[in-house]
């Protein structure tokens, strides 16, 4: 374990963070698995954000063994839980490395000793260059390489190398829809620009994003995503024919769409027989209650999860949304204590899964959330239903990315429902 690490598992925790009960003398974070909360009993302050910590282990063992199937190696998406205790777990486990979006992520995972990232971006201009340099620095031991789309961006990281003191490996990014070059001249030209630093720069591979290239028909997405592993591959060939004998990386793969870019991409490192399939995704391992709960049942619709029996529909949901009805104003109203502070709403609304009371779980069958205020949920209840103030309903969320980033603190819970242990997020 880091330094970093080990001091974080000593940091204070008090009833400034959400979930932690009013009044607790401040604790260490490596003891909060002994105090034997349960949320579904009221013994945390609500509402709280938890990780089902089976769920987890039991998601990353599931893609872990899809990733050595298919000969793919893994770099989980940092931003997702932004919790450098994660990260690092994930790389125990035998995680190639892991993947940042932005200098202050890098940062914060190098603190942590994960050292072999994927900055999986562009970064800006020179002084962004020369801040990416500064701290590769402070970090003589960290092998990060960084996206590239064009001769500007090229630029910036001659800029970081130069600040560094050292070559800096670039991933040519290829792409549509958002970032990434978006032709043969493009690529060409960032081939060009790097290859005007021999000092600084050091060609490393190819990236591309499939997600950016989705729609909502399902034929159209698959289309797109082929065309673009297409233009990876050519992009690929280029960097090869410059760099005949390094070791190089193709990385691309969110959540969603991972299998079409092992078919895509796969056979290309396979043929080449000196380069690594990078897959980044990261929601995967938090699975959800909406987006990727569509996403994986949409994966197993076209049978694009080839792992020996398992199938996508194994994922389970980690996350859970936990808080208590506040008021029943009206027969088929109830207002519930979280809003938009606390949960994801961007790909749809929480899901009232179950309503606790007293030691038992109740059906929450037919409450619907309708809408959210900062910090009040508007819960849709059937004229009979017996939901009553003072229940703690259990809600599945949508979208992992953007819910953990509202928390500063993640409860994972074992089996029983108790907490076991604390994950400190950074988000900045």
């Amino acid at each position: 374990m880091s330094p970093f690490l080990d001091a974080l598992l000593d940091s204070p925790l008090d009833d400034g963070i959400r979930g932690v009960p009013p009044g607790v003398p401040p604790l260490r974070l490596r003891d909060v698995g002994a105090q034997g909360w349960r949320p579904a009993a009221g013994d945390m302050a609500l509402p709280v954000l938890t990780l089902d910590e089976d769920a987890f282990a039991a998601n990353r063992d599931l893609i872990f063994a899809y990733a050595r199937r298919h000969g793919v190696a893994l770099a989980p998406h940092a931003k997702t839980p932004m919790a450098p205790q994660i990260a690092s777990a994930l790389v125990e486990a035998g995680a190639w490395g892991a993947t940042v979006a932005n200098l202050q992520q890098a940062a914060v995972l190098l603190r942590a000793g994960v050292t072999r990232l994927i900055l999986a971006n562009e970064i800006g201009g020179r002084a962004s260059g020369e801040r990416l340099g500064a701290l590769l620095a402070a970090h003589p031991d960290a092998d990060l390489r960084a996206f590239a789309d064009s001769p500007a961006a090229v630029e910036t990281l001659a800029a970081a190398a130069r600040a560094a003191g050292r070559r800096l490996p670039v991933l040519v990014e290829v792409g549509a829809g958002r970032a990434g070059a978006r032709d043969r001249a493009a690529v060409d030209a960032i081939l060009a620009a790097v290859v005007r630093h021999p000092g600084l720069l050091v060609l490393d591979g190819v990236a591309t994003y499939e997600g950016a290239v989705a729609t909502a028909d399902p034929a159209e997405t698959a289309a797109n995503i082929a065309a673009l592993m297409d233009r990876t591959a050519e992009a690929f060939a280029l960097v090869r024919a410059l760099a005949p004998e390094r070791p190089l990386l193709l990385t691309a793969g969110g959540s969603a769409f991972f299998d079409m870019v092992v078919t895509g991409l796969a056979p290309v490192a396979e043929a080449d027989g000196n380069a690594t399939l990078v897959l980044r995704s990261g929601a995967i391992f938090f699975h959800d209650h909406g987006v990727y709960e569509r996403a994986l049942g949409a994966l197993d619709a076209r049978q694009g999860f080839a792992c020996g029996g398992a199938t996508a529909a194994d994922f389970r949901p980690a996350l859970r949304l936990w808080a208590e009805v506040l008021t029943r104003p009206e027969p088929e109203l109830a207002i519930c204590g979280f809003g938009m502070r606390d949960a994801s709403f961007d790909q749809g609304l929480p899901r009232p899964l179950r309503v606790h009371r007293d030691g038992a779980a109740l059906s929450a069958e037919g409450l619907r959330v309708t809408r959210l205020n900062d910090q009040h949920a508007f819960v849709a209840v059937p004229a009979r239903h017996e939901l009553a103030v003072g229940d703690i309903i259990e809600f599945g969320i949508s979208h992992p990315c953007t819910c953990i980033d509202r928390w500063r603190v993640l409860f994972g819970l074992g089996a029983d429902g108790r907490v076991r242990s604390a994950y400190r997020t950074f988000f900045g």
